[in-house]
């Protein structure tokens, strides 16, 4: 189902809302947002100068620690008595990120959700259990609103309360789930654990899963826990931008389709700044050009993608971005090797003897940087043969893909931590 006629409008009719959307949203932002004018004004650019689409690489970009550097609402449009919710990043590698909301920016949340609901399979017959953290995090609340718009029937169930969650799901026949990839198959063990199968005794066949990157492994992985027909799709947002709901995976699952009418994506070079053609793949850019409250423009998300412009088989005309392949700030260098997560997960979720938990550990030892991978086993074994024979074809899978060898150290099922919110996969213990 598609939500909105919106999603199929012709690229002409795309690209004019976004050309006035802009100029609206850059005068604005000019006139009332002081940090950033200051910024347009040492790169030596007026809003009268942005003519074109082609013209808003002239302005600056905003980074996460331009909204540092102006806590709480430096960056803000309005005045703080126009917003009706207030948000914010935990603040745990410094001050905490704040992004604030109209009663108009709400509108256009729910909007932006209800459509990428409707994208993953949901319809109002749904019954969703939504297991992200109420609270601060944009994420619960996005989806909640968005879903509750189309008429699907809520479960605020959060986090935690794992068997009671699973209590939930089985008595409310929950048939859609909002979590992290992750948190999702942690439910799935807790429900095998109970003496439930989630394939044979739950309703769940839709996930709508986000907050974390999901890669096709981790897709099959899904499929192999909750069953072959559960409809996995992978959603896009950030706080900065507005929550849930910037790009969503349809039905085809062939990338995320963003919602143009209210966001311009770009992708750059990371290192130079310099926009990339169609095609090339990335650092993503996007700007807020409908937003009232924090219309951030060329923010840089960090997120490693590229953009595809031919149309769906779905009928959306909406350009689409690539499930992630990592972040610019989560590449680990190792040995003068570029190292993404995702690399080392797709490698670990092709051993059936693995299960889908593993953490990464870099240290230094005297001059040289150490990779070990440490992986929980599917299923507990005393065979030293048959662990020498897992550890070795992972270890030579690691340097086909990478290029380097890595220590691999595997653990008994249920070793590793578990996460409720995003999985935190990596150690780089060399600057401590």
């Amino acid at each position: 189902m598609i939500w909105s006629k919106e999603e199929t409008l012709s690229r002409k009719e795309i690209e004019k809302i976004q050309l006035e959307r802009l100029q609206e949203t850059v005068n604005r932002v000019y006139e009332k947002v002081e940090p950033y004018r200051k910024k347009m004004d040492e790169k030596g650019v007026k809003p009268s100068d942005i003519k074109t689409l082609k013209d808003l690489s002239k302005l600056p970009f905003v980074t996460k620690q331009d909204m540092r550097d102006t806590y709480p609402f430096g960056l803000f449009a309005v005045e703080k008595d126009k917003l009706v919710r207030i948000h914010a990043s935990s603040g745990t590698t410094g001050k905490p990120t704040v992004v604030g909301y109209t009663q108009k920016d709400l509108e256009m949340w729910t909007e932006c959700v209800s459509r990428i609901a409707c994208m993953g399979g949901a319809t109002e017959k749904d019954v969703a259990q939504i297991c992200f953290g109420y609270g601060m995090f944009t994420g619960a609340l996005g989806l909640h609103y968005g879903l509750e718009n189309i008429g699907a029937t809520i479960i605020p169930s959060s986090t935690g309360n794992s068997e009671k969650q699973i209590m939930y799901m089985k008595d409310f026949g929950t048939t859609l789930l909002v979590a992290t990839p992750s948190y999702a198959l942690r439910r799935a063990e807790v429900a095998l654990s109970m003496g439930i199968d989630p394939k044979k005794d739950l309703k769940v066949k839709i996930g709508l899963v986000g907050s974390e990157l999901l890669t096709d492994a981790m897709r099959a992985e899904m499929h192999k826990f909750w069953g072959e027909d559960m409809l996995v799709t992978s959603n896009y947002g950030m706080s900065e931008l507005m929550g849930p709901g910037v790009s969503g995976e349809c039905e085809c699952l062939d990338g995320m389709h963003i919602n143009e009418d209210f966001f311009i994506p770009e992708i750059i070079n990371p290192k130079t700044g310099e926009v990339l053609p169609a095609g090339e793949k990335g650092e993503l850019v996007i700007t807020c050009i409908k937003k009232e409250g924090l219309p951030l423009i060329r923010y840089r998300t960090k997120d490693i993608t590229r953009l595809i412009y031919e149309p769906c088989k779905c009928g959306r005309t909406f350009v689409r971005m690539e499930n992630l392949s990592g972040r610019s700030d989560d590449m680990l260098k190792i040995r003068g090797v570029n190292v993404f997560p995702s690399q080392i997960e797709e490698v670990i979720l092709n051993f059936d003897e693995l299960g889908p938990h593993y953490e990464i550990i870099v240290e230094r030892e005297g001059y040289s940087d150490m990779l070990t991978i440490r992986v929980e086993l599917a299923k507990a074994t005393d065979s030293f043969a048959e662990l020498e024979k897992i550890s070795r074809g992972v270890k030579n899978k690691l340097k086909i893909m990478l290029g380097l060898d890595a220590k691999v150290k595997l653990e008994s099922p249920n070793t590793l931590q578990r996460f409720e919110g995003k999985a935190k996969r990596i150690k780089d213990l060399r600057s401590l």
